[in-house]
């Protein structure tokens, strides 16, 4: 039974990284637009918060499907899609043709973040390079 815990984990942790790898590479194929975005939505200091986000998105779904200091990278992850979910979904703000995306949106990464902390708690499995 272990095996299947394991095994589950190491799935579970793969598919919470793609999101964070992928976004991380669009963000670097889309640089100039994505920083656009952030500037159209008030974030200050894109030059340095860009590379930043890619480097966590990238650099730490990488990590996070290794298995290599998964705790700690989970929770970086669970912290950075915590901020940009509450500054870029608020949905409660918008007109009402974005609303529904944004609500899915937004809890979809509610979700994403409850998984962060369930890798946090319980650690990234056997299957990884920290193992357990």
């Amino acid at each position: 039974m272990d095996s299947n815990k394991d095994f589950a984990a190491l799935v579970g942790r793969v598919l919470l990284a793609v999101m964070f790898v992928w976004a991380g590479f669009g963000k670097i194929t889309g640089y100039a637009g994505t920083a656009g975005f952030m500037a159209s939505a008030g974030m200050p200091m894109v030059g340095l918060l860009l590379p930043m986000t890619i480097l966590l998105e990238l650099g730490g779904g990488i990590a996070l499907i290794l298995g290599w200091k998964a705790r700690i990278v989970a929770l970086a992850l669970a912290a950075f899609t915590l901020v940009a979910t509450l500054v870029f979904h608020r949905f409660w703000e918008m007109q009402p043709d974005a609303v529904m995306a944004n609500t899915l949106f937004f809890y979809k990464n509610v979700g994403v973040i409850g998984g962060m902390l369930m890798v946090f708690a319980f650690g990234p499995g056997k299957f990884s390079i920290d193992r357990g």
